[in-house]
């Protein structure tokens, strides 16, 4: 990790109303090739107990976009432009964790793939998200 991948995420995070925060969401690891994040069972699970298909959905979205804003730059912004997710198991309990990896990184557009496991390293979800890169406008 770097100190400008450091600020990027930190600046990324610290926006108002986000939805890692509602949901107790973590990045515990960034750089270019690799971003993880955790999100608790608890607090996320649909009405039969197990962990909602729709948090892993976030989860992969979230670490997958942070990646793709690492890849694109300061300059740059990076906006989800697909995302498919494959629920291979249920979580119950504890915390899950999501680690993306670059498929593709170019300058118009940028692929990861998201890996979910359950606390004994189980493979809950896995996803695949690209991000369209742009300039980012003036006002922001």
């Amino acid at each position: 990790m770097n100190s400008a991948n450091d600020d990027l995420v930190r600046n990324i995070l610290a926006a108002d109303e986000q939805l890692v925060d509602r949901m107790g969401m973590e990045i515990t690891e960034h750089g270019p090739d690799r971003v993880v994040g955790t999100l608790p069972v608890k607090g996320n699970r649909q009405p039969y107990g197990l962990l909602h298909g729709g948090a892993n959905a976030v989860l992969a979205e979230t670490i997958g976009s942070v990646a793709a804003a690492i890849h694109a730059g300061p300059e740059r912004i990076a906006v989800g432009l697909e995302l498919s997710c494959t629920h291979h198991r249920s979580a119950t309990e504890g915390i899950v964790t999501g680690v993306a990896t670059p498929v593709h990184q170019g300058r118009g557009t940028a692929t990861y793939e998201i890996v979910i496991t359950d606390e004994e390293g189980r493979r809950t979800c896995t996803a695949r998200l690209t991000c369209v890169l742009r300039d980012r406008p003036a006002d922001s």
